[in-house]
């Protein structure tokens, strides 16, 4: 679903991730998810639907999924 909104412009806010058709970052819905505000108040302030803002947060579980952990001893 994140595919369709959650894009990557160079020409916007430098290539961040964004929801499209904003210049909303996903790193400030994650962060407003992460500093405690409900997913209302996001939608609110930004602009955007529930969709968006899930969107964001499967964009991110996406990229954590696919990272390569490297232990060090």
């Amino acid at each position: 679903m994140f595919e369709k909104r959650v894009i990557i412009d160079p020409e916007i806010r430098h290539g961040k991730p964004i929801i499209k058709g904003t210049r909303v970052p996903v790193e400030v819905i994650l962060g407003s998810l992460a500093g405690g505000m409900e997913i209302r108040e996001i939608i609110e302030d930004y602009e955007i639907t529930k969709e968006d803002v899930q969107a964001a947060a499967e964009y991110a579980m996406k990229i954590v999924a696919n990272e390569e952990i490297v232990a060090y001893a």
